[in-house]
Order: C-alpha cells, then structure tokens, then sequence
C-alpha cells in the first residue's frame, strides 16, 4: 500500500468520479461509480510507482495530513 494522494471529485459534465493523483501532476483517471473511481486510482498509482522504479526516476515525496 502506498501513501500517496487521491482527489475524488464528482464531474456533472462527465457523469463520472473524476480522481486527481496530487503527488503525481496532471495525472487523472475517472470510475462511473465512487468504489471504481477508488480502484482505477489505486492501480495508476501502482503503475506510476512501478514506472518510476523501472526508470529509475526519484518518486515525489506523498503529501501528508497535520492539524493545524
């Protein structure tokens, strides 16, 4: 499991759940419904970790939560 970010956001103009991956700019995908939003999300981070890794690129640092 990893701990990167994901913003999921209902899209009227595309009748989908819209997931931003902030750690990873510009990187979207999208589920008809909240739980395949949740799980097209999940598997573009496992790809976009195993790239990196495969290209031996440094992985962005996740975003943590504090309270202010």
């Amino acid at each position: 499991m990893s701990h990167y970010s994901m913003l999921i956001q209902w899209s009227d103009e595309d009748k989908a759940f819209i997931v931003s991956l902030p750690e990873f700019s510009h990187c979207k995908t999208h589920g008809e419904t909240y739980v395949e939003a949740v799980q097209n999300g999940q598997d573009m981070i496992e790809s976009l970790i195993e790239f990196y890794q495969h290209e031996r690129k440094t992985l962005p640092q996740p975003q943590t939560f504090t309270f202010s």
